[in-house]
């Protein structure tokens, strides 16, 4: 009982991370004459509580830890369409979710309510999981090649680095007192490791043909969150400024990047896709909260006009004006209505909610008479509004992105984005 207790404490440190209420975003990377440009921020998880620990499936799809329903699950995120779907249902609480080498699949570490864990697979078509490491505590791995794994693994109340053979279930300890930050090298036969043997914390390199370990560069002061650019360029980040590193010509660290203008503080984990256009990483939103008060969503009055569900949209909001705001939309598909809805923003109870009706190209409506749809205020900061399953962004005076999530039959959420101009 208590080695269970033990591990469930050890992992609760170890993923959740006080549960702070952080969120996964996504940035356009440009590199050109080692200047790096950093633009078009999408908050990817845009959710309350705990959403980490980011890897690209592709240049295209992200996968992540989101919370959902009280527990942490496995989400996939497609950046061309802003679709998020949920890929597992299980009871346990799922981390550190990457794409298996050559499989339509992610390794994930679960964590059951009883204290166990363990590293399974979970088919990304149909969500089903086995179990791939069964004797190690692992907290956090990466893939070397297809089968051969690297990982994190509670070892005596500390993480030490473990080299498995996965077809054999042959585990083979490398080295103690690490952190959680493990990445293969792009163009090497080595992966990197944050040693913490001294009070100074290293990166390293492992060789997995050779066994040799060797030093490549002090961490910045108590980070070891990081991740390798295509070109083997080491990114850090600490608090809100992010740097580089280069082994083969830089000799110390380099700031490339403020994300201050971005609201973005507490920067932690980090992932580059394999075309090096891509940053995600995890963070806090430094904006103070506004108050629900409709002068400070003021900024959606206006006529929008954008494209979705393959049509043309139109979306008119009114002033505030009697404690409300009022908007019609309309969809049109080949030169015809396909639906119009009725929108209201009010002020009740000391805080904002959004309710509307949808009614066909003939004014039918698709609720009954009493009936509304309905989605609570959660949050307002001087650029976003975030409703319960709808949410408004200003990018600029006459630009504004919409996020509706839209429940699917088979479960899923599918989250379609509005991109609208006036």
């Amino acid at each position: 009982m208590k080695k269970i207790l033990f591990i469930l404490t050890f992992c609760t440190v170890l993923f959740n991370h006080a549960q702070s209420d952080i969120d996964v975003y996504l940035f356009d990377l440009e590199i050109s004459n080692d200047e790096y440009k950093l633009s078009n921020i999408v908050n990817v998880s845009n959710n309350e509580g705990y959403d980490n620990q980011p890897s690209f499936i592709d240049n295209n799809t992200i996968v992540y830890a989101g919370t959902r329903n009280n527990q942490t699950d496995i989400v996939k995120y497609s950046i061309d369409t802003s679709k998020k779907t949920w890929i597992n249902t299980t009871e346990g609480s799922e981390y550190s979710p990457l794409k298996i080498p050559n499989e339509n699949a992610v390794s994930s570490i679960r964590l059951e309510e009883n204290g166990d864990q363990k590293l399974y697979s979970y088919n990304l078509e149909t969500g089903e999981s086995e179990i791939l490491v069964d004797k190690l505590i692992i907290g956090y791995h990466t893939w070397f090649i297809p089968n051969i794994l690297i990982s994190s693994v509670l070892d005596y109340g500390n993480l030490s680095l473990f080299v498995t053979n996965v077809n054999e279930q042959q585990n083979h300890k490398i080295e103690s007192h690490i952190g959680r930050s493990l990445h293969k090298i792009p163009n090497s036969e080595e992966i990197s490791f944050i040693s913490k043997m001294n009070d100074l914390w290293e990166i390293r390199s492992f060789n997995v043909s050779t066994s040799k370990v060797k030093f490549i560069v002090p961490t910045l002061e108590n980070i070891e969150d990081m991740c390798w650019t295509p070109d083997g360029t080491i990114l850090m980040a600490q608090n809100n400024i992010l740097y580089k590193f280069n082994p083969k010509k830089d000799n110390k660290w380099i700031e490339i990047a403020s994300l201050k203008e971005f609201g973005i503080v507490n920067i932690t984990r980090l992932a580059v896709n394999n075309d090096g256009s891509k940053l995600a990483l995890v963070a806090e939103n430094e904006y103070q909260k506004l108050e629900p008060k409709l002068e400070n969503i003021s900024w959606i009055t206006g006529n929008w006009k954008g494209e979705a569900f393959g049509g043309i949209t139109e979306e008119n909001w009114s002033e505030p004006s009697g404690g409300s705001m009022m908007a019609t939309f309309k969809l049109i598909n080949d030169g015809k209505v396909t639906f119009y809805e009725i929108e209201i923003i009010r002020e009740i109870d000391n805080t904002l909610i959004l309710q509307l009706k949808h009614f066909g190209n003939d004014l039918k409506g698709w609720e009954t008479k009493d009936e509304t749809v309905d989605f609570p205020l959660k949050e307002i900061t001087p650029n976003k509004v975030v409703f319960e399953g709808m949410s408004f962004e200003k990018i600029s005076k006459n630009e504004m992105n919409v996020y509706v999530d839209i429940h699917q039959k088979d479960g899923t959420i599918e989250t379609v984005k509005f991109k609208y101009t006036k």
